[in-house]
């Protein structure tokens, strides 16, 4: 006669979690102050070396940071003059190394140079205009550049804004300038254009006004998403096709919503974070691609910039504006320099009706990130949230800017600008790093589920007691954030690294990650031996956690519970007391400490 076992299982998980840390392990400083020394960086695995983009060398670093507490300058690449002026931005890939390169002028095709990781120049090939940022597509096999294509100062010139697309399949040494294809804007027009999409430079057309700032690849590698931050809308290219398939409004943000507040003055030398009758234009520069539940998924860092070329200035405060009495009868109040009087807006949006005066008014930027789908719908924003903790950490010098330490510096302008960010999963935990151009530092969400995602930390290597053109002041303004996957890390951990234009300063931070929370599940796969011997095999499933151990018990009814040496996940269980309820119990704990339990009834009816 055959057993008869009957299974109740309960799982429970509990993850007695470690803070997430971010230590500053070291730092390397060119001691060149607000000239742009330390502006995008990028790591090659392989050499342990840092790259980054010294602009006012017209050059790119390499750090060892083999040694992370002491990175030291290895060498630096001068980009030959005939590509031109500037190195704009550096993206590495497999040892190969790629330089975006501004001509003179910049309204000129730009150029990629291709070095080998110790800096050998080993090929170029000529973009699009002023390609402001680059990046490897994640198999490896393409080179995107984002060419803004920014008018010449007195609008004499104005290229079109592209992307230009470089398949390095057959060999950096075999490229050619055939290998590009730049993909352009021409096939869409102003009325094919949500209206709420920017089209606003002086005699512009729409190929020209669209000014690629930022670009992330869906993991695929089939998409790239584009920012265009002056348009305050999304651009969604197909790589193989080389076409843009659509340009996305990225729409308002309503600052007089419950969440949305902001400071919207700096003359009142106060924290006043509350609802003001403003729209925020998104306007985002970074941009980072990632995947969860199955999709892919977009984070902006929503900047805000503003067009001025020679006579052509689209700010203005509000306090110069005419407003409309009807939708502002409290106008006088509103214009007060202690309240909105002060605030940088456009002059080029919020005339509803044509007359003159303004019924709407609209903000550079949306001191915020923001998490989109990939078709470009807003799923999450980060609301005043950005503000709220730098006052909370900073209340002596809160919105400071990069170059002094006064407080309410940038409240009247685009608040902490979050300007740079990047994604990396972590322990099994997806986090979004924000990098704050004004006040400084990086703050650190989880967006594990990127409907709902949760603050985690925020670090600022800034000592406001210092002056801002000082080594003792620290690091200011970051520009360019990257996460160094613990795989490749030189101290083999997740690494987190700001590049400062403003200190012209790199740092270095160490990052500690909770553990994944572990979960089990005990389960019966099959009745081992003979059933004589009253025994069955317990298997308990897992998910992911570092170094587990197990541990089985028996509750009540005793049951003999024998490990199997070679796999402790499994135990052999006999009934030594006979027909009954036998209750099992298995503690899971990882390296860190972090335990999971489960138990599992198991009713044996005998032979």
């Amino acid at each position: 006669m055959r057993h008869l076992l009957v299974i109740a299982a309960a799982a429970a998980a509990a993850l007695f979690a470690q803070d997430f840390k971010l230590t500053r392990t070291g730092g390397f400083a060119t001691r060149i102050y607000e000239q742009g020394a330390a502006e995008i960086a990028a790591y090659d695995a392989a050499t342990k070396r840092l790259f980054f983009v010294n602009a006012q060398l017209a050059s790119v670093e390499a750090l060892d940071i083999s040694d992370p507490a002491n990175p030291k300058l290895a060498f630096r690449i001068f980009i030959p003059r005939i590509y031109g002026r500037t190195a704009n931005s550096v993206a590495v890939s497999n040892g190969v190394l790629a330089v975006a390169v501004e001509s003179d002028p910049k309204t000129d095709p730009g150029y990629v140079a291709f070095y080998n990781a110790n800096g050998n120049l080993q090929k170029a090939v000529k973009v699009g205009a002023q390609p402001d940022m680059i990046t490897f597509t994640p198999d490896g096999t393409k080179v995107l550049t984002a060419n803004e294509g920014e008018p010449s100062n007195n609008y004499a010139a104005d290229p079109e804004g592209s992307v230009s697309i470089i398949d390095i399949t057959k060999g950096i040494q075999n490229l050619t300038d055939a290998d590009v294809v730049t993909a352009h804007f021409r096939d869409f027009t102003r009325a094919s254009l949500d209206p709420r999409i920017r089209i606003y430079g002086r005699n512009a057309t729409v190929a020209q006004d669209l000014e690629p700032e930022y670009i992330a690849v869906s993991p695929d590698s089939k998409t790239a998403y584009v920012t265009l931050q002056e348009n305050n809308a999304l651009g969604v290219l197909d790589i193989a096709s080389g076409k843009f398939t659509a340009v996305v409004a990225l729409g308002f943000k309503d600052h007089n919503l419950p969440g949305n507040g902001i400071d919207a003055s700096d003359r009142d030398n106060a924290i006043n974070i509350q609802n003001w009758p403003v729209f925020g234009m998104y306007q985002p520069d970074a941009i980072a691609a990632f995947s969860a539940k199955g999709k892919t998924w977009l984070i902006t860092a929503n900047e805000g910039d503003a067009r001025e070329w020679g006579d052509f200035v689209e700010e203005a405060r509000v306090s110069t504006l005419r407003l409309d009495p009807t939708a502002f009868p409290n106008a006088a109040a509103l214009q007060a320099n202690g309240a909105l009087g002060r605030l940088t807006v456009t002059r080029l949006l919020g005339d509803t009706d044509n007359d003159g005066d303004y019924d709407q008014l609209y903000a550079l930027g949306g001191r915020s990130f923001s998490i989109w789908s990939s078709d470009g719908k807003l799923v999450w924003d980060s609301g005043d949230q950005l503000e709220r903790l730098t006052a909370e950490r900073y209340p002596q010098n809160f919105n400071a800017s990069n170059n002094n330490n006064t407080l309410d510096d940038r409240s009247d302008n685009k608040g902490p600008e979050p300007e740079g960010v990047a994604v990396s999963t972590i322990n099994g935990r997806t986090y979004a790093f924000i990098g704050l151009e004004r006040i400084g530092g990086v703050m650190v969400y989880d967006v594990t589920d990127p409907e709902r995602p949760t603050y985690v930390a925020y670090t600022n290597n800034r000592d406001f007691t210092a002056a801002t053109n000082t080594a003792q002041a620290g690091d200011l303004g970051p520009e360019g954030i990257l996460v160094i996957p613990a795989a490749g890390s030189p101290n083999g951990k997740p690494m987190l690294v700001t590049a400062n234009e403003i200190s012209g300063t790199v740092s270095l931070f160490s990052v500690d990650a909770p553990p994944a929370a572990v979960t089990t599940q005990a389960r019966i796969t099959g009745i081992s031996g003979a059933t004589a011997q009253r025994e069955v095999l317990l298997d308990a499933t897992t998910s992911t956690g570092p170094g587990l151990t197990y541990q089985w018990r028996s509750i009540g009814k005793s049951a003999a519970v024998i490990p199997q040496a070679s796999d402790l996940s499994k135990i052999a269980v006999q009934f030594a007391q006979g027909p009954g309820d036998y209750v099992l119990e298995l503690t899971v704990t990882d390296n860190t400490g972090a335990q999971s339990k489960a138990t599992t009834t198991i009713t044996y009816t005998g032979r």
